[in-house]
């Protein structure tokens, strides 16, 4: 009898035999020839770089990694690796502006789509994620990095988790690898033209420098948290909204840690984190 194929089973088959094929294949298919420090911990909804992928478009930048949906005019997810080489000195550039590299004929989110909208232009990668240099500060200002979040989600609870993921490096000497977006759909923005996702997650799987996916142990600590994107809520306590990768998962249909063995992810994608938030 053959196996049931669910979508979670065919991104990890994808995942598992994407870098035996030759490269000509890879680039024919639009599928990357390699796999970014900012994939590490895998592709979890299979982005192409093919153009006519439009929903689904994979976008590898030196700073983060994204699947673009040109569709909703946001991203599905951003990823990005956190260690004490990104962190330094580099002032906030606030340099909203489109992003010049979506494929041609594409409309390119401004800064002023948002403006009016009672939303602000969200950080996936935050910005104090990347300060070790005003470049790599001033990618994160792209605006295939920006959702709209609600004000209290965005200035409260979710700034207060971006806050405690850096203490875990720069107190601790730990390497994150982190995965945000968003998904459902409460409305739009700049005439229709940008969807405003009615929930925004995050997962940060905390390892050991260097010890990538292997490294990643039924112990390793993996918080994963499911958010309201709405306002009246800034000053929770963002432990409240933790849940498991699994739970994530079954919402949006992606496959997250697929680089890590399926044995380990049957465990830390089951566990709702218990550890502190501050």
């Amino acid at each position: 009898m053959l196996p049931v194929l669910t979508s979670k089973s065919l991104t990890k088959l994808k995942n598992k035999f994407l870098w035996v094929l030759p490269l000509s294949i890879l680039l024919s298919e639009g599928l990357p020839a390699f796999a970014g420090v900012h994939l590490t911990m895998g592709n979890p909804s299979g982005a192409t770089t093919s153009t006519t992928n439009s929903t689904n478009y994979l976008m590898e930048k030196a700073q983060y990694a994204l699947s673009y949906n040109n569709s909703k005019r946001i991203a599905n997810w951003v990823s990005w690796q956190l260690n004490n080489s990104w962190l330094g000195s580099a002032p906030r550039q606030d340099d909203f502006r489109a992003d010049t590299t979506l494929p041609s004929g594409w409309y390119r989110v401004v800064s002023s789509d948002y403006t009016g909208s009672g939303y602000d232009r969200g950080h996936m990668s935050p910005s104090a994620d990347r300060t070790n240099t005003i470049t790599n500060n001033s990618a994160t200002f792209l605006m295939t990095n920006i959702l709209p979040q609600a004000p209290d989600n965005n200035q409260g609870y979710w700034a207060s988790l971006e806050s405690y993921a850096r203490s875990l490096v720069t107190n601790q000497g730990k390497e994150l690898y982190i995965i945000s977006g968003g998904y459902g759909q409460l409305s739009t923005i700049a005439g229709g033209k940008i969807s405003v996702p009615s929930r925004l997650y995050k997962i940060i799987v905390v390892t050991n420098p260097g010890t990538g996916a292997t490294g990643v142990t039924t112990s390793t600590r993996v918080i994963a948290i499911d958010t309201p994107n709405v306002n009246g809520n800034r000053y929770a306590d963002w432990g409240t909204y933790r849940t498991t990768v699994d739970a994530i998962e079954s919402k949006t249909g992606y496959n997250f840690l697929s680089n890590v063995s399926s044995s380990v992810q049957s465990v830390v994608e089951s566990r709702v984190d218990s550890g502190p938030t501050q």
